[in-house]
C-alpha cells in the first residue's frame, strides 16, 4: 500500500491532492511544467509552475517538505485559473465582450445610468455607502477592464453574506481595482478553502497594522519553536547560513492568528518582514518562514531595505502595495526594537478544519465586519472568493475614483487601430490624455491591458511618449518639444530610440536643418537622421508601433492568453 502524506490543516493527503488537481487541470488542457525547486535550508522548499501553451499562467508554492510545496503550488494555480485572476488585469477582447456570459454564467449585467448614479440593484445599502460614500463615482468607471463593453453596462458576480445569507451582486470591477488577489483560496473541502482564504486576509490586513503603526511585535522564546522540529530546523539553517533571524507573535495580543519571521541580513543592512496566518500557531508560524524562500535562492535574499526612521515613508500606499506584491517595502526601526509593544501568547484557537473555519468567521465578525463569499466549482476543486469590506482591501477604496483600471475603457477603441486614426482623430485624442489624471511615466500595455512580450515598442510605450507621437502625427511643435524634453529626461526607453527623440528636439531648434545636416548625422547616424524626419513629416507615424486589433490580434503573446481563457469554457 502506497505511504500518503498528511499535514495540519489539509483534509487530504498531499499525494492525493496533487494527483486529483493534475487530472482537473489535463480536462481542461492545461499541463503544468515544474521548475526552480529550491530547498538550500532543511524544512524550507519552494517550486514554480507554469502553463506549457501558455507560461504567463503561473503559480509559486511552498511548504516545509517537497511535497507540501508541489501542492501549494497547484493550489495556488487552480486558484488563480478558477477565479479567473490570471486575467485580472488583461482585455478579453471584442469577441468575448459580446458573448453571452463574459466571465461566469451566473453573472448580471446593469447598464449605467443616465445621471451617472449607481444602479440600487447593485450591491447593497451599506456596500453604496462603503464603496461610493458621497454619491459622486460616475457609474461609467464600474465597466470592467476585461470586458471594456461600456453599452453593455456593469458586469457583476454574486456574493453571498454569512452573516444573513443575504445575495448581493458586486461589480467585477471594485473586485480587480480593490482586492486584485486577496481572499482568493482552492481547497480539498469548503471548509479548507475558505479557512485558507480568511487567513490570508488576516494575514495581510495585521501585517499592514503592524508596518504601517511601526509596531513593536514579542519574540517567540525558543522552548516555544523547539514543539515544531521542521519550523526549528528550518529557522536554524538560515542563521547557519549567516542571516539574523527574529521569530514573532503577531497576534496582538492573542487576537489574530498572526505570526511574523523577519530576515537580517548581516552585509547589506537589509530587513525582510515575512507573516503568515491561520487559526493554528504551527501552520501560522510555518507560513511565515516558507515565505521568506519562495521562489529565491539563500544569494538572493539581498538588496532589501533598510529599516527606516521616517514612518511617513514606511506608512505611504505605495510602500504598503509593495509589501503585498513581495513583502519587499520598508520597515520602520520601532518593528525592530526590543521593548515589545504586546505580550508574547502562547496562542492556538483551533484543532479541527471546521474549528478553524468557524473561529475565523467569527474572529471576522468580532471586529464589526462582514464577509461576502463567491464559490466557483466549475473545473472540479472547490475555490472561493471572499470579500471584507474595510478589511481585504488592497488599494484603497478612493481609487475607485481616482486609480480605476476602467479609463482604459475610454482609450482602447481609438489605440487598438492608431495606425488608422486620421489628424483629427489624433488632435482629439490627444487632447483627451492632456485632460486626463495619467502620469507620464504611466504604461500604456497596462491602461490597455495588453498582454505583449519585454523589449517591444507597446511594452516600452509610456503615456508621455503617447502624447509625444500623438504630436508629431498633428503636426504640433510646442508639444512635440515638451514631449521630447520629458523623454529625455526620463531615461526608460533604449538609447536608440530615445536618440530619435532627441534628434527631432534639435531639428525642431534649428532655423534651418539643411545647414546642419551634416552635423546632425555625425551626432545622430543617418538611420536616426532618417528617421526623425520621417516622424516630423509625417511620412512615417507611431514609430513601430504594430495595430493591435479590437481583439488584440497583434500581440501573439496575447493571442496565446486569449486561448487559455477560452478552454475555461470547452
Amino acid at each position: 500500500m502506497k505511504a500518503e502524506n498528511f499535514i495540519p490543516g489539509k483534509d487530504a493527503s498531499l499525494e492525493s491532492t496533487i494527483e486529483t488537481m493534475q487530472k482537473m487541470l489535463a480536462v481542461r488542457g492545461f499541463r503544468l511544467n515544474e521548475s526552480s525547486l529550491q530547498n538550500e535550508v532543511e524544512g524550507i522548499w519552494s517550486t514554480h509552475m507554469k502553463d506549457n501553451d501558455c507560461p504567463m499562467l503561473f503559480s509559486n508554492g511552498k511548504g516545509t517538505t517537497e511535497l507540501a510545496a508541489r501542492a501549494s503550488a497547484y493550489g495556488e494555480f487552480f486558484e488563480r485559473l478558477s477565479t479567473h485572476y490570471f486575467w485580472t488585469h488583461f482585455y478579453l477582447g471584442e469577441t468575448r465582450a459580446k458573448r453571452p456570459f463574459v466571465h461566469y454564467q451566473q453573472e448580471r449585467w446593469f447598464a449605467p445610468t443616465a445621471d451617472g448614479s449607481w444602479p440600487a440593484e447593485i450591491l447593497n445599502p451599506e456596500l453604496h455607502a462603503f464603496y461610493n460614500p458621497e454619491g459622486e463615482i460616475d457609474s461609467t468607471v464600474l465597466v470592467d477592464l476585461n470586458s471594456g463593453n461600456v453599452e453593455r453596462g456593469i458586469c457583476t458576480l454574486p456574493y453571498t453574506r454569512l452573516r444573513d445569507g443575504a445575495q448581493t451582486f458586486i461589480p467585477v470591477n471594485i473586485i480587480g481595482n480593490l482586492y486584485v488577489s486577496n481572499g482568493m483560496a482552492a481547497g480539498n473541502t469548503m471548509m479548507e478553502a475558505r479557512t485558507q482564504a480568511l487567513s490570508e486576509i488576516f494575514e495581510r490586513h495585521i501585517k499592514y497594522r503592524v508596518i504601517s503603526e511601526g509596531l513593536c511585535l514579542p519574540e517567540v522564546p525558543d522552548e516555544v519553536i523547539a514543539r515544531y522540529p521542521n519550523i526549528r530546523n528550518g529557522i536554524a539553517g538560515l542563521r547557519k547560513a549567516g542571516f539574523g533571524i527574529l521569530v514573532k507573535d503577531a497576534s496582538l495580543g492573542g487576537r489574530y492568528p498572526v505570526m511574523n519571521v523577519t530576515l537580517v541580513h548581516p552585509e547589506d543592512q537589509g530587513v525582510f518582514a515575512s507573516f503568515g496566518a491561520h487559526p493554528r500557531f504551527e501552520i501560522a508560524l510555518e507560513r511565515a518562514m516558507t515565505e521568506l524562500l519562495q521562489g529565491r535562492a539563500l544569494d538572493s535574499l539581498e538588496g532589501f531595505a533598510e529599516p527606516s526612521f521616517d514612518m511617513s515613508e514606511v506608512n505611504a500606499v505605495g510602500n504598503l502595495e509593495i509589501h503585498f506584491v513581495d513583502s519587499s517595502g520598508v520597515v520602520s526601526w520601532d518593528f525592530m526594537g526590543d521593548i515589545p509593544d504586546f505580550p508574547f501568547t502562547d496562542w492556538n484557537f483551533s484543532s479541527t478544519t471546521e474549528e478553524d473555519y468557524r473561529w475565523l468567521v467569527d474572529c471576522v465578525h468580532r471586529e464589526g465586519k462582514d464577509i461576502y463569499v463567491s464559490d466557483f466549482t466549475e473545473h472540479g476543486a472547490y475555490t472561493c472568493r471572499i470579500l471584507v469590506p474595510g478589511m481585504s482591501e488592497i488599494y484603497p477604496v478612493e481609487d475607485l475614483e481616482w486609480e480605476n483600471n476602467s479609463i482604459g475603457n475610454e482609450l482602447r477603441p481609438k489605440l487598438v487601430r492608431l495606425s488608422e486614426l486620421n489628424q483629427e482623430a489624433c488632435a482629439t485624442l490627444l487632447a483627451d490624455l492632456q485632460t486626463m489624471n495619467l502620469h507620464d511615466e504611466r504604461p500604456v500595455w497596462e491602461i490597455l491591458g495588453l498582454a505583449i512580450p519585454v523589449g517591444t515598442p507597446w511594452k516600452q510605450l509610456r503615456i508621455g511618449e503617447l502624447k509625444t507621437l500623438l504630436a508629431l502625427a498633428v503636426g504640433d511643435k510646442d508639444a512635440i518639444l515638451e514631449g521630447c524634453h520629458w523623454i529625455h529626461y526620463f531615461k526608460d526607453l533604449p538609447p536608440s530610440r530615445r536618440m530619435v527623440y532627441r534628434c527631432i528636439e534639435s531639428m525642431l531648434n534649428l532655423e534651418d536643418v539643411e545647414t546642419y545636416r551634416r552635423s546632425l548625422v555625425l551626432l545622430f547616424g543617418a538611420e536616426t537622421v532618417r528617421q526623425a524626419e520621417a516622424l516630423l513629416d509625417r511620412s512615417e507615424r507611431f514609430f513601430g508601433l504594430d495595430e493591435l486589433g479590437a481583439d488584440m490580434q497583434g500581440s501573439a503573446m496575447h493571442q496565446t492568453l486569449l486561448a487559455a481563457y477560452d478552454k475555461l469554457f470547452a
